[in-house]
């Protein structure tokens, strides 16, 4: 009964829906009218908003998790066969029975009974995704790096405010009690005045196995051209799809975009620049000898941020994020949070994350998907919006072009503009026709 009259519930709605504003607005924002009345209904959103999974490979998967449990999984979408018949077998373990499959996510963008989407595929393909999205009128849940490309972050934050959709970006850290009262005592001076945040990321976790791995034919299961989307057509080559996609410049920023877009993002939110971005960056690099794939396996990157502040960002460094004031230091990790005097680990102490009842400065969530699903109803701004997303991955790219450069990097982050004219070509890139970014 609780079904129908569920079904019921939505058919009215949506004939209404149409008589008031027309099929033209229905088309472009199919699914406002109906998160609004799910708000007012006071309703749990997890029992509401149905998610469909653009991507249900490893990452994919885990994203799912969470949705599975709430039972509230309402289609899947891969290019890949096995990928999406694992998805599927996951949903049908979990919920008792099947939901609609895809190969294109745009088709899955049409289906009425999806409300919004989690995106889990490779970073070049985030923003044209999340795009369409909102274009379709569903909101988003995004894996960080929000882009591969500065431009395509400044497209989604206009397709997002003007669609008026909820995007949450996958920067995890942001609903974790250790990071959040890192980020509160920084900002409420328990170091004093702040200076220095030090960013540590990994190095490249390459596969020795697929040192010799030649171009070869795409696997049948695997729709290749459609995988490669808006990138640039190489032939099919085992080592650069699925996971080691992020080692190569096509379709990502390697450990930059992928580790620094937590780890920066944790130094963006301790020095309240959510919304701004460095001035002046430098880098170096080194790469790999045997040239097996294209990213760094080191790098050292200083940024300078308009409130005096530098950030020095290096890959093979200790993961984590250290913020340094004139009375003290904080360090933290995933597990870990540590004060002290100084930043050797000596004098470091473990100390015990603050009591939401305790935080003043900033906000709090402690589920980031369930933080997206409250925001869904309420329709307010989630911890990780899409202009969080975008300031955090555009720092993550202006450290890779000063490296790939070896020049410095000067940001006008107001105008959002690399300011050296020859230089300001770095922050986009042409996609392969017939895909287009919406501008």
């Amino acid at each position: 009964m609780k079904n129908t009259q569920h079904l019921s519930r939505r058919s009215f709605l949506r004939q209404a829906r149409n008589l008031s504003l027309g099929m033209g607005a229905v088309l472009a924002g199919p699914n406002i009218f109906l998160n609004e009345t799910r708000a007012a209904t006071g309703e749990n959103p997890s029992e509401l908003v149905r998610v469909g999974f653009i991507a249900t490979g490893g990452r994919g998967v885990q994203n799912m998790g969470y949705f599975l449990k709430k039972k509230n999984v309402a289609a899947v979408c891969d290019v890949d066969a096995t990928n999406l018949a694992n998805g599927q077998k996951a949903v049908v373990k979990a919920q008792g029975k099947e939901v609609p499959a895809y190969r294109d996510y745009r088709k899955l963008l049409e289906d009425k009974s999806v409300d919004a989407v989690v995106i889990s595929t490779p970073d070049h393909w985030h923003a044209l995704q999340a795009i369409h999205a909102c274009q379709a009128g569903k909101d988003v849940y995004c894996e960080k790096p929000l882009t591969l490309f500065i431009e395509e972050g400044k497209a989604m934050v206009k397709a997002v405010r003007q669609y008026k959709r909820v995007l949450q970006t996958g920067s995890q850290q942001r609903s974790d009690q250790r990071f959040r009262t890192a980020v509160e005592m920084v900002r409420s001076g328990k170091i004093g005045k702040l200076h220095t945040v030090k960013v540590g990321i990994t190095t490249v976790n390459w596969d020795n196995k697929l040192d010799d791995v030649k171009d070869s034919d795409p696997p049948p299961e695997l729709d290749y051209d459609m995988w490669l989307g808006p990138a640039p057509y190489r032939p099919y080559n085992r080592a650069r799809v699925h996971y080691f996609f992020r080692f190569f410049w096509d379709y990502s920023g390697g450990q930059m975009t992928n580790w620094g877009a937590h780890h920066l993002d944790i130094a963006h939110w301790g020095m309240d620049v959510d919304h701004t971005g460095p001035v002046e960056i430098t880098g170096q690099a080194r790469y790999d000898e045997k040239k097996r794939f294209e990213v760094p396996v080191w790098s050292l990157i200083h940024y300078k941020y308009p409130n005096g502040v530098q950030v020095i960002l290096e890959q093979g460094a200790k993961m984590g994020t250290t913020f340094i004031g004139d009375k003290g230091v904080i360090y933290v990790n995933r597990g870990v949070l540590k004060m002290g005097a100084t930043e050797k680990e000596e004098d470091l102490d473990d100390i015990p994350p603050m009591k939401d009842a305790d935080i003043k400065l900033v906000y709090i969530s402690n589920d980031h998907y369930g933080n997206w699903l409250e925001c869904i109803k309420t329709r307010k701004d989630p911890i990780c919006s899409v202009e969080i997303g975008h300031r955090t991955a555009t720092a993550c790219h202006l450290g890779n072009i000063a490296a790939r450069t070896g020049k410095k990097i000067t940001w006008d982050p107001v105008k959002e503009v690399i300011t050296d004219p020859s230089l300001a070509h770095w922050a986009t890139k042409e996609y392969r026709p017939p895909w287009k970014l919406p501008v």
